[in-house]
């Protein structure tokens, strides 16, 4: 990574961290602007078109999140700033606070609205958590980074903040709505505009969905996902890094990837399928 591409942002102060965490617990997610310069974002686009159409070429490469949507997940040795990601200052006293300091990266890819794309169903990514449901604890954060600057033709991730806390128990599979709710959703909801450099950090169980991308360009979208110790979402990844790149990772990002260090990495058969989202839904 050349020095052009980095950024070294100040820490949050603890009024900072203390503001970001209770935005998370309140809306269900929180955004930061220019945590990364542009130049290391259109690395990082770079990379995820790389990845994209890798994934394309091979069976089971990419999952479809819905017409014109797709899903991959790759390994962090395919992001030239996956270091810097991962071990961003903002991101890992966030982290830290929400998940505690033994929390674990489970996982890194990306979402790829096409030209095309519809509007998603609303829905949250997996069912809450018994801790979340009973103790109001979060157990897992996503951190998205978008590799383009977004405007509204491009369809906007769309978010109903603070339900994030709701049960979930008349959804379908634990994760979808019924469509009764959609207007309630639609009333609560805020669509967010992220410019390159900017992220956000999120529950993923707080009701969201993607909307109709109306250009002629994709929204690529990088996600990182973490876990509190025992929240099991490592079971729907397959990360794994080389003997070589782990040596070379800075010891802040190291103590949080539990990933199999392996001779060789495999290519991965995407497996985390959220049911209903590959049928779409054009109900705007």
């Amino acid at each position: 990574m050349s020095n052009e591409t980095t950024v070294t942002p100040a820490p949050l102060t603890d009024e900072q961290r203390a503001a970001a965490v209770e935005q998370i617990h309140t809306d269900g997610i929180v955004g930061f602007q220019s945590a990364f310069s542009r130049d290391w974002v259109r690395q990082l686009g770079e990379d995820v078109e790389i990845a994209f159409q890798e994934a394309l070429a091979r069976p089971g490469g990419a999952v479809g999140r819905g017409p014109q949507r797709y899903y991959v997940e790759i390994h962090p040795e395919q992001l030239r700033g996956f270091a810097e990601l991962a071990g961003h200052p903002w991101i890992t006293a966030v982290a830290e606070a929400v998940l505690g300091p033994e929390y674990e990266i489970v996982e890194v890819g990306f979402d790829v609205p096409q030209p095309g794309a519809l509007y998603q169903p609303w829905h949250r990514d997996f069912p809450m958590p018994e801790e979340t449901r009973t103790q109001q604890r979060l157990t897992s954060l996503a951190i998205n980074v978008t590799t383009v600057d977004t405007t509204d033709e491009m369809g906007p991730f769309e978010i109903a903040p603070g339900t994030q806390w709701e049960p979930g128990d008349s959804f379908e599979h634990e994760m979808f709505p019924p469509k009764s709710e959609y207007e309630r959703y639609r009333e609560l909801a805020v669509r967010k505009y992220p410019k390159m450099g900017d992220i956000s950090i999120r529950s993923a169980l707080t009701i969201h969905r993607g909307t109709e991308n109306r250009s002629q360009l994709s929204r690529p979208v990088l996600v990182l996902g973490l876990d509190a110790p025992g929240a099991g979402n490592a079971e729907r990844h397959d990360l794994a890094v080389t003997e070589a790149y782990w040596e070379e990772l800075p010891a802040v990002v190291r103590e949080h990837l539990h990933c199999p260090v392996v001779p060789e990495l495999t290519p991965i058969t995407q497996k985390h399928t959220i049911e209903g989202l590959v049928m779409g839904d054009a109900e705007g």
